[in-house]
C-alpha cells in the first residue's frame, strides 16, 4: 500500500475521476472521518498543512496504448513530489501555502487526443500550470495548445530537440536533450579501438521525434571518428518484431548496436538479441529500467548499455528530497511495486518538473502565470536529479546523461569517466 493519505479530499493529487475509481461511496463517510481524526498525527510535523489553499496543475498523460508503462512512472512521480511537498509544509509565499493538485486525464498515447486534452484542462478545467505528458511525440503536439494560451508547462518526458526550435516561451524540460542520450556510447566504441574509422555502427530506431533525433545524434557522432554505418533502420511501426533488423546485425557483425524504441523496443531488442544470439561487442539502448529487461530477461540483458537521465549513484542532492539515494529509498517505501527494481528515471525527472514549479512559485511569489512563467525561466537550482537551468530555448542545459551497463543484473555507472561507478565489461559476452 502507498503511503498516501487515503482521502481524496486530503490527497493533493487524485483527481475525481481516480477517486471514483479507488474509493467506495458506501465508505466515504467514514474515510472522511478517519482523516479528520488522523490529520494530526499524518501531519503533525506540518500542522498548517489543512490551511493550505489548492494551486491545480494539470497533466494529459499516457495511462493506456504503447506508452503506458513510462506514463504511470512518470504520474508516479509527479504523485510523489506533489505528497513530499505537502509533507513539508506546502508551497510557501507570503502568509500562505499551497498544495498542489493535479487532474490527470488518459491521453491513450495519441498525440491529437493529448491536444483536445490540453484544451479541455485549460478552458473547460481553468488549469493555468501544465506538467507534460511523457514521450516527445505527445509533447510535440501539446506545446502548441499551451503556447497558444499561455500557459506554462514544466515538462520531464518529452527529449526531442525539435521541442527547442520553435520559439516557444512557455515550454520548460528538466531533462537532457535527447541527442545527448547515446553519444557516450560512440565514445566508448571508439576508445576501445584501434581505429575508430574501422568500428561499424548499426542503427534501428522508432520513428518518432525522440528516436530520430537519437539517431542523428550517433550519426553525428560517428561521422566525427570517420565510422562506417552498415545498418539504418526504422523499428516496425508496433515495436513488437525487429528479427529482420537483427538478422542483418548477424550478418554484417558491427562493432556498435544502437537501438531506440522506448520501452516496448527496449524489451523487443533485449528479448530477441538474446534468442538470435547476437555477438556485437557492444549493445546500446533506451528505456532500459522502464522496460525493466533485467526483471524480464534476466541474462540475456547482462552488458547491454543503457543511457539514463539518472541513477541513484550520483552524487546529488537538495533540501527537499536529499540525496539521489535516499529519493530512491523513499520512492520505493511510498510504492512498493518498485521495490525489487531500479527506479526509472522517468519517476525521477517528473518529481523534479513538479519541485521546478515550487521553486518558481516561491521565487515568484504570486500565482499570476506569467510572474511564474518568468521565475521558470530564471531557474538555477540544484536538485537529487542534477542541475536544472534553462537555456532561452527552454532545454535544461545544467544537467549531463550518463551510461549505465547491466553487470550481474546491477546497473553500473560506466561513463563518463567522471561519474563511473564500475569499468566497462567489453566486449560485451553474449548469454
Amino acid at each position: 500500500m502507498r503511503a498516501y493519505p487515503r482521502c481524496a479530499e486530503e490527497s493533493g493529487f487524485v483527481s475525481h475521476h481516480q477517486y471514483l475509481e479507488e474509493y467506495n461511496p458506501m465508505k466515504k463517510s467514514l474515510s472522511l472521518l478517519g482523516c479528520a481524526l488522523g490529520a494530526s498525527l499524518l501531519f503533525s510535523h506540518t500542522a498548517a498543512a489543512q490551511d493550505c489553499e489548492t494551486i491545480t496543475l494539470g497533466s494529459a498523460i499516457s495511462l493506456t496504448g504503447k506508452y503506458a508503462t513510462n506514463g504511470i512512472h512518470a504520474k508516479n512521480g509527479y504523485e510523489f513530489a506533489i505528497q513530499k511537498i505537502k509533507d513539508a509544509g506546502g508551497v510557501q509565499f507570503g502568509d500562505k501555502c499551497y498544495n498542489f493538485n493535479v487532474i490527470y486525464y488518459d491521453d491513450e498515447s495519441k498525440g491529437d487526443r493529448g491536444a483536445t486534452l490540453a484544451e479541455r484542462l485549460i478552458n473547460q478545467d481553468k488549469v493555468q500550470y501544465m506538467l507534460g505528458p511523457y514521450s516527445s511525440g505527445l509533447t510535440k503536439a501539446i506545446a502548441p495548445v499551451t503556447e497558444k494560451y499561455q500557459i506554462p508547462m514544466v515538462e520531464a518526458e518529452g527529449a526531442s530537440r525539435s521541442l527547442f526550435n520553435q520559439g516557444y516561451k512557455y515550454l520548460f524540460a528538466v531533462l537532457s536533450t535527447s541527442e545527448q542520450y547515446l553519444a557516450s556510447a560512440v565514445t566508448l566504441a571508439a576508445e576501445k579501438a584501434d581505429d575508430p574509422s574501422k568500428v561499424k555502427v548499426a542503427v534501428a530506431v522508432e520513428n518518432d521525434p525522440f528516436s530520430l533525433d537519437i539517431r542523428a545524434g550517433v550519426l553525428e557522432d560517428a561521422a566525427k571518428f570517420d565510422m562506417q554505418v552498415v545498418i539504418d533502420e526504422q523499428l516496425p511501426r508496433d515495436l513488437s518484431d525487429m528479427s529482420a533488423i537483427l538478422t542483418k546485425v548477424k550478418l554484417l557483425k558491427p562493432d556498435l548496436l544502437i537501438v531506440s524504441g522506448h520501452s516496448k523496443g527496449a524489451a523487443t531488442a533485449v528479448r530477441q538479441i538474446g534468442e538470435q544470439k547476437i555477438d556485437s561487442p557492444m549493445v546500446a539502448i533506451t528505456h532500459c529500467e522502464a522496460a525493466d529487461v533485467v526483471g524480464n530477461f534476466g541474462a540475456a540483458a547482462n552488458d547491454i548499455l543503457c543511457s539514463t537521465q539518472w541513477a541513484e549513484t550520483l552524487t546529488y542532492e537538495d533540501p527537499l528530497f536529499g540525496s539521489a539515494a535516499n529519493y530512491e529509498k523513499e520512492f520505493k517505501e511510498a510504492f512498493p511495486e518498485y521495490k525489487d527494481k531500479s527506479v526509472p528515471y522517468q519517476v525521477a525527472q517528473a518529481s523534479a518538473a513538479v519541485y521546478v514549479f515550487k521553486d518558481a512559485f516561491e521565487r515568484a511569489a504570486s500565482l499570476d502565470k506569467e510572474a511564474v512563467r518568468d521565475a521558470i525561466a530564471a531557474t538555477d537550482m540544484m536538485t537529487f536529479y542534477g542541475g536544472i537551468k534553462f537555456s532561452e530555448f527552454g532545454n535544461n542545459i545544467a544537467k549531463p546523461m550518463v551510461l549505465r551497463q547491466i553487470q550481474d543484473g546491477e546497473y553500473n555507472v560506466v561513463a563518463p569517466s567522471e561519474f563511473a561507478s564500475h569499468p566497462l565489461n567489453w566486449p560485451r559476452t553474449p548469454q
